[in-house]
């Protein structure tokens, strides 16, 4: 080819580059797509799991505003998790069964992302009347707890049930709250820094704590 024949078709020769390393991407796009986490509603989950004055949701839903009060007597509201991920879970300082092994399993959780000021834990006590503040400290000593990435807390009973049925989704057992009513729950909820959910786990499984770990990893690559 003569240089000023090479100099005609270099145009043409770079639009099909282009094109073809278009091409190449976006096929690889479409068979590798970006894996993300889903955004759970209401409408969602496992009705039975959903408070039926929030059933008919199916979009937009955020964990609502909280105050509760943690192991040092400190108030905790949603600001303090403002642009953070965090687990959610409920339990109380008495129980003998699946609480110790979820503490454990958030220990690792804990421990995973230790230096990392995004990612946080919040636990709700259920019997909040009995798990006061020097209860919780001791509780969260005793456990391993840092009190700058793990809120322990207690607070107003039918404010901490209502935000299991109402925001989290995370107990079968219809209730009001009152003093008769009792949530006993093993899931782990993962919250992201939108106050969406994005994901449930057996906070007594070891497979499922490695996946919130690594679904708290996805997440994180959203952000």
């Amino acid at each position: 080819m003569s240089q000023r024949n090479f100099k005609k078709s270099l145009p043409i020769i770079v639009i099909m580059t282009v094109f073809s390393v278009v091409m190449i991407a976006l096929i690889y796009s479409i068979l590798n797509p970006d894996k993300k986490l889903p955004v759970y509603n209401p409408a969602d989950v496992n009705p039975r799991l959903v408070d039926s004055s929030v059933k008919h949701v199916r979009s937009n839903h955020k964990i609502g505003d909280f105050s509760l009060i943690n192991q040092n007597g400190k108030v905790i509201t949603q600001k303090d998790y403002e642009d953070k991920i965090y687990v959610a879970d409920f339990f109380f300082t008495r129980c003998q069964t699946i609480c110790p092994i979820m503490t454990n399993n958030m220990i690792k959780v804990q421990e995973e992302f230790k230096n990392d000021s995004t990612i946080m834990l919040l636990s709700h006590s259920v019997t909040p009347v009995m798990d006061s503040i020097p209860i919780l400290r001791d509780y969260a000593d005793m456990k391993g707890v840092e009190d700058s990435k793990w809120n322990v807390t207690t607070g107003d009973k039918r404010h901490i049930y209502d935000l299991a049925r109402k925001s989290y989704f995370a107990v079968i057992d219809d209730g009001d709250g009152g003093e008769q009513d009792f949530i006993h729950t093993e899931n782990f909820i993962l919250v992201d820094k939108k106050r969406q959910i994005r994901g449930y786990y057996d906070g007594t499984n070891s497979e499922d704590i490695q996946q919130l770990i690594a679904d708290i990893k996805l997440l994180q690559e959203e952000y």
